[in-house]
């Protein structure tokens, strides 16, 4: 018998994880009337941006603008990815909430997103963290490539483990486990959250899955079997990682909604709500969302 909890918190990626490798640019009023339109639906987390180099990122580039022009409800965490300090003193101006650090559990993965060694990359981070904490931010930290890495291939459980400690040990309030190429399966996501659950309370763990091959709603149901009640998704099933090869979208947050309202358990969102704000991105973005959920929309309209 499934074991299920009664609710679960769904953090909205797709500002910042959905639109990032979008080549169509999406005008800055485009984005905050978006942001809006989410902040509507019931969601309490909505990462907004990043606020990287816009040379690496050029999608992304009006960051500040987007978290200056957006209305903030007070009942939702507005947050933003954060690379390093300079980052993270345009995030501060802008009073985001929360800032997000990622790395990779990989090391050519880390290499090719970050330019450094995993090693390298720590005390980058801990200056992040720092700042953030002491600007009074909460601190999300994000780990790719959890589940294998399209470089390095197989990704040993214990070096993922050696990230996720260096990470709480660098005082961040919650970890995100990446799939960053959808290659995760049931069975894996089973045996990594074994080992997971020996090092780490799951209140402060969050799965983010892509959908690459499909998988991503299967290993949510597994996920919630072992007593993970928090996950990424983004709307209509946006996104994918620009430095990983063939990376398709996020798990999508509309699909992963009607599984788990068909399943009984509570979200706080108002699905026909998610579902205008869908059709909307879907307009401006000027092509089909995968989502099945915007599949069917768009046969019946």
């Amino acid at each position: 018998m499934l074991q299920l909890p009664e609710s679960v918190t769904i953090k909205e990626v797709g500002p910042r994880d959905g639109l990032q490798n979008e080549t169509n640019k999406i005008a800055t009023e485009d984005k905050v009337a978006w942001i809006d339109q989410l902040s509507d639906t019931g969601l309490s987390y909505i990462e907004i941006s990043s606020f990287v180099h816009p040379k690496w990122i050029p999608q992304l580039a009006d960051a500040k603008e987007v978290a200056q022009a957006i209305k903030r409800n007070p009942g939702i965490t507005y947050a933003a990815l954060v690379p390093n300090v300079k980052g993270l003193e345009r995030a501060i101006e802008t009073e985001i909430d929360e800032v997000s650090i990622f790395m990779s559990s990989s090391e050519t993965h880390n290499k090719k997103n970050i330019n450094k060694t995993i090693e390298e990359t720590f005390p980058v981070l801990q200056e992040v963290v720092d700042g953030a904490k002491q600007a009074g931010k909460t601190v999300r930290g994000y780990v790719s490539t959890v589940f294998g890495c399209p470089y390095d291939g197989h990704v040993p459980v214990e070096q993922v483990l050696r990230v996720c400690d260096r990470l709480f040990e660098m005082g961040i309030d919650e970890l995100s486990l990446g799939d960053t190429t959808g290659v995760a399966d049931p069975k894996q996501v089973d045996a990594v959250l074994n080992k997971m659950k020996q090092n780490f309370s799951f209140d402060q763990i969050t799965m983010h899955f892509h959908n690459t091959r499909g998988m991503a709603l299967a290993n949510v149901l597994v996920s919630l079997q072992h007593g993970i009640t928090t996950f990424d998704g983004a709307l209509g099933g946006l996104g994918g990682c620009p430095y990983a090869k063939g990376a398709s979208g996020n798990l999508a947050t509309d699909d992963l909604v009607h599984m788990l309202h068909q399943m009984g358990v509570e979200t706080g969102i108002h699905q026909d709500k998610l579902h205008e704000s869908a059709a909307f991105i879907q307009r401006k973005l000027g092509k089909e969302l995968p989502s099945h959920q915007m599949q069917v929309m768009n046969r019946s309209s």
